[in-house]
């Protein structure tokens, strides 16, 4: 609408309970920060509303965002801020009024302050008597009114580590800003932000639509930068994006391989994505297919094609690939040629690496290692391998895998790492291991474990296939957790540089999954054992008069198992947590601190079996009753029961039946059968509730109460030779 003087009249046009567009246009945005932002400042527009008591459908809102905007659109917004109440505490009675009940000084300048009469004063009660207080109340703002500082105040809350200036200005953006869009269902509302005044005019593709995308209205803003050629809902987009692809595959025969996380980055690096089929020379095959997915992946943001589903085991990479613009060409054998010629050099320095680095074995690498330091006082990359490759045979003869191989495979573990491969592409540690072990005709299960004993390398990832790389990533682990802990460079908050939590949470579901019987304590003690006192001393405090720290290796070395342990228990109970296990189940296991945690993890799950059973609930309640009764008695629940002082009735058959479960207990324990050892002592139940309820433990005759209290510490210990179930919850 436009008066007489032909500009637009916004008052006319503004809406109760519209719908509020707000997009900040810029230059590119950076891609795998894209949702991120645009979440945020959704978020923050939200908030901003429901902070002032504007009444809008926040529950409705959607976040929008592609490389050139970031855009919120909330519905249901009202055009009025509702009325604005306040409250304001004033001095009490006592000090408010003097003895005459007169206004005194206080009282007045509360009222001044608060633009009020005295007498217009009202009074309330609280815990230390009767105030003052003023209250008022006073017309909610126009909404349009308030958008301006709601949006700078989403602005600035951003997650923007280093935000670019441009020109002369004093504002910074994570990118430069170029237009913003501010509507209240078809009005503009009136504002300015990081120097750019709101109106309605937003921009279109850079390609296909250069001229300005006139929106009439907050909700034809989407339609109306799709008809120009831009897809600003992300959902769309990566939807389109998964579409051309498969549509360009066809073309190929073969199968593309899209993972979310590239999906998620060629959406937020186009606009209007369009896939073009393409292809490398075939030579190139020659390469590890690792390699070049890799490239193709992580440097050129391409789809690469397979045989067959990529996920099935033997998918070969084929010579086929898929890149997508973001412009829908009249030519797009032009583009092709482009995505083929940029990946050609890439392909050709994979290629002569590979054949470079296969001009020597790879064990030839290993006096490199002695140029490379780990850690200032844990020594060289070399020295580490020595480490590991000790532990990897200790661990292998423990349990009974091949420790001539572990050795072999630890001893080349970390050889690739000084390959021109890995040199080029970090992110290929292992994998080129592998390969590189494999052409030079090492043993297979040592080859496999060069690649698998970085595994799971992420959440969610699957722990080493074969034993011997079970075997190095547990000594991998132990070793590195001995060695940063040892220098006192341990997590601390949420910085953990050397991903310590990690390297315990992977130690810890290799020991459990795979399994292997080790007892955690003891390896985690040799491991210290075998490191330089240097670096027990480097993570002692030093002193205050400059003085070098005394160390006690000995206890230091103590001290740091204990602390490593529970660093790694600590890992458990969230991975516990995450498969729906109840912290209580998982401390009532912990209490017990099995020193091997696959026999913890078989304690757990029979934990979890017992507390389904109806008799839990009191048997946990019986067992926190018992272990309060022996402390309060003091009593450390070694004593004997002596039989001819068991009284008829409930004692005496709570004592038969103990004896019972005791001896059907031996075999159960001996096959570590936890399920069926707490089955059988869950039927104990009705015989402890008869004793509780006829026996009185703590008799006044010296000899029945310690009788009483030994048969309670036996039944006790039976109980503890799984859990304390005394934590669990009790009826």
């Amino acid at each position: 609408m436009r008066g007489n003087d032909g500009k637009e009249n916004n008052a006319a046009m503004s809406q109760d309970n519209a719908s509020l567009l707000i997009e900040l246009g810029t230059e590119e945005l950076p891609p795998k920060a894209l949702d991120e932002l645009a979440a945020a400042f959704a978020t923050g527009v939200r908030d901003g509303l429901g902070k002032r008591g504007v009444a809008a459908d926040v529950a409705g809102a959607k976040t929008y965002c592609s490389p050139r905007r970031l855009a919120v659109l909330v519905p249901g917004v009202a055009a009025q801020q509702p009325a604005q109440k306040s409250e304001v505490l004033g001095p009490y009675l006592n000090i408010g009024l003097d003895a005459n009940g007169a206004p005194t000084p206080a009282l007045s300048g509360f009222a001044a302050k608060n633009g009020v009469a005295v007498d217009q004063l009202q009074r309330i009660s609280d815990a230390k008597g009767e105030r003052f207080v003023a209250r008022s109340e006073k017309p909610g703002q126009a909404t349009s009114a308030l958008i301006p500082e709601i949006v700078a105040e989403a602005l600035k809350a951003l997650p923007i580590p280093k935000p670019m200036r441009w020109g002369d200005h004093d504002y910074a953006f994570v990118r430069p800003a170029h237009w913003l869009v501010i509507l209240h269902g078809n009005a503009i509302v009136d504002g300015e932000i990081l120097g750019l005044k709101s109106g309605r005019i937003s921009r279109g593709h850079r390609f296909h639509h250069p001229q300005p995308v006139h929106v009439a209205d907050a909700d034809s803003w989407l339609d109306s930068l799709r008809a120009a050629k831009v897809l600003a809902d992300p959902a769309e987009r990566r939807a389109r994006v998964r579409d051309e692809v498969a549509r360009a595959a066809k073309q190929t025969g073969a199968v593309p391989r899209l993972s979310d996380a590239l999906c998620d980055e060629i959406a937020n690096l186009t606009e209007w994505p369009v896939a073009i089929a393409c292809a490398f020379e075939r030579d190139f095959l020659a390469v590890p297919q690792e390699a070049l997915v890799t490239t193709m992946e992580t440097n050129q943001k391409f789809v690469p094609c397979f045989d067959r589903d990529a996920a099935d085991a033997g998918a070969k990479l084929t010579e086929h690939f898929i890149g997508v613009a973001n412009i829908d060409s009249k030519d797009p054998a032009e583009i092709r040629k482009g995505y083929e010629r940029v990946i050609r050099p890439r392909f050709a320095d994979a290629k002569f690496f590979w054949d470079e680095d296969l001009k020597a074995k790879l064990a030839a690498n290993q006096e490199a290692l002695k140029n490379v330091t780990y850690q200032q006082a844990l020594g060289s990359v070399w020295d580490k391998s020595v480490r590991v490759a000790e532990l990897a045979r200790v661990i292998g003869n423990r349990v009974g895998v091949d420790a001539g191989l572990a050795t072999h495979a630890a001893a080349l573990s970390k050889c690739d790492l000084m390959t021109r491969m890995v040199g080029e592409f970090p992110e290929l540690q292992g994998v080129m291991g592998r390969y590189y072990a494999t052409a030079n005709g090492e043993n297979a299960e040592v080859a496999q474990a060069l690649d698998e004993f970085y595994r799971p390398r992420y959440a969610g990832d699957a722990i080493a296939q074969g034993k011997v790389g079970q075997v190095l990533a547990v000594a991998e682990r132990i070793d590195t957790l001995a060695g940063i802990f040892a220098v006192g460079l341990k997590p601390s908050g949420n910085k953990d540089p050397f991903a310590l939590r990690r390297a315990a949470l992977g130690l810890a579901r290799t020991l459990i999954e795979a399994p292997l019987a080790l007892d955690l304590p003891a390896q985690l003690a040799e491991a210290l054992a075998a490191l330089p006192e240097a670096a027990l001393v480097a993570g002692l405090p030093k002193a205050k008069d400059g003085k070098p720290p005394v160390l006690d290796a000995g206890a230091r070395r103590d001290e740091l198992a204990r602390e490593l342990y529970d660093f790694v228990l600590d890992r458990l109970r969230g991975y516990y947590a995450d498969r729906g296990i109840s912290g209580d189940a998982f401390e009532a296991v912990r209490a017990l601190a099995p020193a091997d945690l696959s026999d913890f993890d078989r304690r757990l799950r029979a934990v979890v079996e017992f507390a389904r059973l109806p008799q839990a609930q009191a048997l946990a309640a019986a067992n926190k009753r018992i272990g309060n009764i022996l402390r309060q008695a003091g009593e450390t629940g070694t004593g004997a029961i002596d039989e001819s002082l068991l009284e008829a009735g409930a004692e005496r058959e709570l004592a038969a039946a103990l004896g019972a479960a005791q001896t059907d207990a031996a075999p159960l324990i001996a096959a570590r059968d936890y399920v069926g050892l707490l089955t059988r002592l869950a039927s104990l139940r009705d015989a402890v509730d008869r004793y509780f309820t006829d026996v009185m433990v703590m008799a006044d005759d010296a000899r029945l109460r310690a009788n009483r209290l030994a048969l309670l510490a036996s039944l006790r210990r039976l109980f503890l030779r799984v859990a304390d179930i005394s934590l669990l919850p009790a009826g």
